[in-house]
């Protein structure tokens, strides 16, 4: 009777050893998941590719939620300025048309893309229209704005045109606000130190 309640015991403390030793290797599954920059996300590009952002590591980002029908929108001129001036030095924009704020951006992908070529000849890359803030947000944008995991630079979208800089590890590293003018020595000066950087 004895050895059977000792191998019984024994059963059960493997079984209990077998359990956690399942949830830390699915802990460590999980925290080997969660994305540790910028370039670990995939989004679609405004014609409804998938792009792995991982194709810009070693570039100098400037992320940037657009729209068509805001006081800010002539920064796309600004925007297509600094990109021209940087872009051969490794720099890019990527800008993610959002309808969150004053229902700013109504159009489709196709009319957001047609509006920026003919309007402000945007050579940079655009992305599919997503949500910036709030219910059903996007992954990255969930990143961008999470303490948990951007803690210097978190905090809501505000409004359209919020820039985030991002280093050639997909770091964030600066934080720009809508009316932060692209061309501005703020953030080109910003730019410009980042491409510097090896």
């Amino acid at each position: 009777m004895l050895a059977r309640s000792l191998f019984l015991a024994g059963l059960a403390s493997a079984a209990a050893l077998v359990l956690v030793t399942s949830a830390a290797v699915v802990s460590a599954q999980d925290d080997s998941k969660k994305p540790a920059s910028v370039l670990d996300f995939q989004v679609k590009d405004i014609d409804g590719k998938d792009v792995n952002l991982a194709k810009y590591k070693g570039k100098v980002l400037l992320i940037v939620n657009t729209a068509s029908q805001c006081g800010y929108t002539p920064q796309y001129k600004d925007l297509q300025a600094i990109y021209e001036k940087y872009n051969d030095k490794g720099f890019e924009i990527l800008a993610f048309p959002a309808n969150e704020f004053g229902a700013q951006e109504p159009g489709t992908n196709s009319q957001i893309k047609e509006f920026c070529s003919t309007r402000y000849h945007v050579e940079f890359p655009l992305f599919s229209k997503i949500v910036v803030k709030g219910p059903g947000i996007h992954p990255l944008y969930g990143y961008l704005t999470s303490k948990q995991t951007n803690p210097q630079f978190a905090g809501d979208i505000p409004w359209n045109f919020t820039k985030f800089l991002v280093n050639k590890k997909g770091e964030v590293i600066a934080r720009y606000q809508p009316g932060d003018k692209p061309t501005s020595e703020k953030v080109s000066g910003e730019i410009e130190k980042a491409l510097a950087e090896k």
